[in-house]
């Protein structure tokens, strides 16, 4: 005798063939995805996290942090970490076309922020800087996400005027106009740093975008000589530079290169395998602000040149893999996409290539953090989310390239 099921093959399937497009779905999200970019990026996290608490576990013992926990700074660090993964998720989850259509909304919003920040009573102060707007739960630093939301306009810039590359009237000197309105409010902060690299990243996505060459280059000379008289128009600045050529004479050794001689002390230390973990001497309240602008020069004091070469490797993975995501969204004609990928590949670099610098001794001392890794809310949410847009980027190419919609 056969019985006859009362309930549909539909219905009775139902749960296992959820629970398999479930699956299934996850597993194709899994595969477009590119997993060697993300742990190099976890890598990077992680080292910063731990470098970021063995630069911090003793400052406690000074009189500035007599009230802190020995895990403050590690905690406050990991806080930021998940925020940070949070709003990578966020930023993910937009596509790029949407990007492109609210690019021009984002950077009016960014530039109202540094407005804002320069307002006193509502831009915190911090050592004779305003970069801050105070949230409560965290503060916010306007010139950080500048520089994402420069990347998103400028490659959208460079799409809108694709056509009139040629000509400076109808190309660079609207985008000059734009860059010396952000600098100018970044230099009331003063954030001279951050202004370098938003500048840089946002004619190198001009020029990848097939600017004239010889105007191009011609702007950048009257821009290098910009700086260079902001250099010269200012003792503390031009201070700076003289010390910086030479750290060791003894007035620059205990004032303005008090920084850069104990970094290359800590370097010195190190050699080739380091002091070992958490055996730093610099950071005992010789090396200023070695959890931020000079972590660094404490993972050379206690993991060694095989340390720095591992963390030098990791951000040039991490860069060529933006420029090869980049190279393949623009063969897909998806230029938006390709520039914004290139120009966050663009910013890794040229931060990275900053902080080394001025930890080595080979760049003058400016206050840059090292990405991904030294201490900072802004920084670190700032860098995931424009490092998720390039996974956003490399997802929609690898989506179409299988067949599908972008």
């Amino acid at each position: 005798m056969q019985f006859k099921s009362l309930i549909p093959a539909t219905s009775a399937g139902s749960g296992l063939s959820s629970s398999m497009y479930s699956v299934k779905r996850t597993s194709t999200v899994a595969q477009s995805i590119d997993q060697g970019f993300i742990w190099a990026v976890l890598a990077l996290l992680f080292l910063g996290l731990v470098m970021v608490y063995s630069a911090t576990v003793a400052l406690p013992d000074s009189v500035k942090y007599a009230n802190y926990q020995t895990t403050h700074f590690l905690v406050r660090h990991a806080v930021s970490i998940v925020v940070a993964f949070a709003a990578a998720f966020c930023v993910f989850q937009i596509p790029m076309k949407t990007w492109q259509e609210l690019a021009p909304l984002v950077f009016i919003c960014c530039i109202a922020l540094l407005i804002l920040v320069l307002i006193p009573g509502i831009g915190k102060e911090v050592n004779g800087a305003r970069r801050w707007l105070s949230l409560y739960v965290l503060n916010i630093q306007p010139s950080e996400l500048m520089k994402m939301c420069a990347i998103i306009y400028a490659a959208d810039y460079t799409v809108r005027k694709q056509a009139y590359m040629q000509r400076f009237g109808k190309v660079l000197f609207p985008m000059f106009m734009a860059m010396f309105l952000v600098g100018m409010l970044l230099l009331l902060e003063p954030d001279m740093g951050a202004f370098i690299v938003i500048v840089t990243v946002v004619f190198g996505i001009l020029f990848l975008g097939g600017i004239n060459a010889r105007v191009f280059f011609g702007v950048l000379f009257a821009l290098s000589a910009a700086f260079a008289l902001l250099i010269a128009f200012s003792d503390y600045r031009r201070a700076r530079l003289l010390a910086y050529l030479d750290p060791w004479e003894g007035d620059n050794a205990l004032n303005k290169a008090y920084q850069l001689s104990h970094s290359l002390i800590a370097f010195g230390r190190g050699e080739v395998l380091g002091v070992g973990l958490g055996g730093s001497v610099e950071k005992l309240h010789y090396l200023p602000e070695a959890h931020t602008d000079f972590l660094l020069a404490v993972i050379g004091e206690e993991l060694g040149f095989v340390g720095i070469t591992v963390v030098i490797l990791l951000f040039a993975f991490i860069v060529k893999r933006c420029f090869a995501v980049g190279s393949q969204a623009i063969a897909l004609e998806r230029t938006f996409s390709g520039l914004v990928a290139k120009g966050v590949g663009i910013w890794i670099a040229v931060q990275c290539f900053i902080n080394m610098g001025v930890n080595l001794g080979v760049l003058p001392t400016k206050g840059l953090t090292l990405p991904l890794m030294s201490y900072g809310g802004s920084a670190i949410l700032v860098t995931c989310a424009a490092l998720a847009l390039v996974v956003r980027i490399d997802f929609e190419n690898r989506t179409m390239m299988r067949g599908g919609a972008a």
